[in-house]
């Protein structure tokens, strides 16, 4: 049986790569290719009750609570969604994953990255993407598309969402084999393009 893969989407809040994922979904297939598509926080059961939480909770998070419960949720869709599709030979889409950890509660809140990475290596048993995609926007753009109505996340701040892009950036410079940079300035059609040109030489 031919072996899956396991492909996540980052970048900021308002950068398109939801859409993009659901491109990806509908290219797949169409080819015929079996895809899942799950998200962090939020896959299906236990995870959509972690997402309220984290993105809706009106009260006080501490860093490393907000931490914990986005590794739990990780843990949860690793073992339930992501590992049992990958090795039936599937191609699973995540929106976010471990980068967008190290990015926003590492680079962004300022947490200890080492330890990050440590836990994110316990919440996945050691399985990373293979192949990840960080859609790059400045945060004056991103925040934009985001509109008024923004979540507890997207509510952090100007300094906070830059040094998340920042973040990414010196993340996928670190992991060039398995992080794609695409800028998310171009155009939907434009981007989908440049997303599947990359995906095809996996395949």
């Amino acid at each position: 049986m031919k072996k899956g893969l396991f492909i996540t989407f980052e970048g900021a809040d308002g950068c398109g790569k939801t859409t993009q994922m659901t491109l990806l979904a509908e290219y797949l297939n169409k080819k015929g290719i079996k895809t899942v598509l799950t998200r962090e926080p939020g896959g299906k059961g236990l995870g959509e009750k972690v997402r309220d939480i984290l993105l809706n909770y009106d009260g006080e998070v501490s860093d490393r609570c907000e931490s914990f419960l986005f590794l739990a949720d990780r843990a949860q869709n690793i073992d339930i969604i992501v590992k049992p599709a990958v090795e039936k030979g599937e191609i699973v889409l995540c929106d976010r994953h471990i980068d967008s950890t190290a990015a926003y509660q590492g680079y962004g809140r300022g947490l200890n990255l080492d330890r990050i990475n440590m836990l994110n290596n316990i919440a996945t048993n050691g399985k990373k993407p293979d192949l990840t995609f960080v859609f790059d926007i400045d945060v004056d753009t991103s925040m934009k598309r985001v509109g008024k109505e923004k979540d507890r996340m997207e509510s952090a701040g100007i300094e906070f969402h830059n040094r998340v892009r920042k973040g990414y950036l010196e993340i996928a410079r670190q992991e060039p084999e398995r992080i794609k940079v695409i800028d998310a300035s171009q155009t939907i059609e434009d981007i989908h393009k440049e997303v599947i040109s990359i995906l095809e030489t996996y395949l």
